[in-house]
């Protein structure tokens, strides 16, 4: 059975950090690109971060460039998302997932079937 199981959300304060966990089993980890989108209240989901199936290849998206850094440990089958500089517009529910491609959106937006796997989601609040 395949989880995706992400944790670490909570509220912070703006300028503050968190870093999500997502942690994955039922599949290949080690073959499978990771990413991280998330949905705001209201909103559509919105592409956050990349990491290719060895770490070496990360992208970001525009709004969390320089704030956000993702990782994974392949050992650990668990991929992360540090987030530093938190605004309260980064306030959502943050998903991972996973797919053996690489994906990118370019004047789209994501969506949850495009991709093999698909976690449950960590709530994140960031207060003024």
């Amino acid at each position: 059975q395949v989880q995706l199981v992400a944790s670490g959300g909570g509220s912070a304060q703006a300028g503050g950090s968190l870093r999500l966990s997502c942690a994955a089993s039922g599949f290949t980890f080690s073959s499978y690109w990771m990413y991280w989108v998330r949905q705001a209240p209201g909103k559509g989901l919105e592409w956050v971060a990349s990491i290719g199936s060895n770490g070496n290849f990360k992208a970001y998206g525009d709004l969390v460039k320089g704030r956000f850094t993702i990782s994974r440990n392949n050992a650990k089958n668990t991929v992360y998302l540090q987030m530093n500089s938190l605004k309260p517009e980064d306030t959502a529910t943050y998903y991972c997932a996973a797919d053996p491609r690489w994906r990118s959106w370019v004047g789209s937006l994501p969506s949850e079937d495009e991709f093999t796997y698909w976690g449950q989601g960590t709530q994140v609040t960031v207060s003024i």
